[in-house]
């Protein structure tokens, strides 16, 4: 009997007992949601830190994905200081500036939760799972809308499908415009200034997480105070500065295969020029109105933008059809995770 599967391919066995572990812990998340939702005191920092963690590992991929997959070989140390300490200047800026607020005023039309149901705090769980699957889910729908209205949900979807549509039209032009430049000068050299690229980098991605830290950190705030004390601020600062020093030392987890598989994003000038688009659509919409958006559904629209630019530059039909795949593929992903926050929203109304 021929076997197809490579000779170091793993097991159902060992995928099963490699599993274990994460499905006790979520287990446990799920018995800790059930016996202190009636809790508002407990629930309210229980879906903080279950929510802390799962948004930013599934957002990864959007804001470190790019960063992370060109930077493999720097120790993940001076990754966290560098990555986290952007975040604590942006989370105490934000603090300051919005008189104890740390969503940005994202949050200024979605009342703070006195009391908490089973599947609110739940939804974080969820989402950890949907990660452990490499699902790009929004959190922002997940982790809002069992705390906003009808009429903001609405208004979050519409905002988000604009998002998608500008990024992926942006995306088309810029990268159409660099793939022209690329086929007809020396851009395609192996052979360039790395040191003035990763410098480039680094602005670029720190530009695009503090912008990102704008736009999400509602997420995960939403289960707390509207206004923060000093105390509770920095107590939530460190929590989430150690959550980023944990995915900077796992490299981001397996999630981050939805950027490797793009078309070469481990390319450091790729990486560079891919956040800093995206840094300036999410600073657009920002400024826009205070109405949360998904960050997830405007990254995978500039992906896809992205990619088709590049197909069409190939000109070879095979292209295409890996193209319509990947791009498929995201949308589903992404799409299921939308569905299961319609849902959940839905069984609690």
């Amino acid at each position: 009997m021929i076997n197809w599967l490579p000779s170091n391919a793993p097991s159902i066995q060992q995928k099963i007992q490699k599993e274990i572990p994460f499905t006790v812990v979520i287990c446990l998340l799920f018995l800790a949601c059930y016996l202190f939702f009636p809790n508002p005191e407990v629930a309210m920092w229980l879906g903080f830190g279950i929510a802390g963690y799962s948004a930013i590992a599934n957002d990864s991929i959007q804001t470190l994905g790019t960063f992370l997959s060109s930077n493999k070989k720097i120790p993940w140390w001076l990754l966290w200081i560098f990555i986290g300490g952007i975040f604590a200047v942006t989370y105490a800026y934000g603090w300051a500036q919005n008189g104890g607020d740390i969503s940005f005023g994202r949050l200024a039309k979605i009342p703070q939760p006195t009391e908490f149901q089973f599947i609110t705090l739940a939804g974080p769980v969820i989402l950890l799972i949907l990660t452990r699957l490499r699902m790009p889910v929004s959190t922002t729908f997940l982790l809002l809308s069992t705390f906003s209205s009808t009429v903001v949900i609405r208004s979050m979807l519409t905002k988000t499908f604009i998002g998608y549509m500008v990024a992926f039209i942006v995306a088309v032009l810029v990268w159409s415009v660099i793939a022209y430049i690329y086929h007809r000068k020396e851009f395609a050299s192996k052979h360039y200034n790395k040191r003035n690229w990763r410098m480039l980098q680094a602005c670029s991605t720190a530009f695009l997480w503090s912008t990102w830290i704008m736009h999400d950190t509602a997420n995960v705030s939403v289960f707390l105070p509207r206004t923060l004390s000093f105390e509770h601020m920095l107590i939530s600062l460190l929590y989430l500065f150690f959550v980023i020093g944990l995915l900077m030392y796992i490299k981001g987890g397996g999630i981050q295969v939805v950027v490797t598989e793009k078309t070469d994003i481990t390319d450091i000038r790729a990486a560079t020029i891919i956040d800093f688009v995206y840094a300036l659509v999410l600073l657009v919409f920002k400024n826009m109105n205070n109405i949360p958006m998904s960050t997830t559904w405007v990254f995978l629209g500039l992906l896809a933008g992205r990619e088709i630019a590049l197909t069409l530059m190939t000109k070879k039909p095979e292209v295409y059809v890996k193209t319509a795949k990947l791009v498929f593929k995201d949308i589903g992903r992404a799409g299921m995770g939308l569905l299961i926050s319609l849902l959940i929203v839905l069984f609690i109304s």
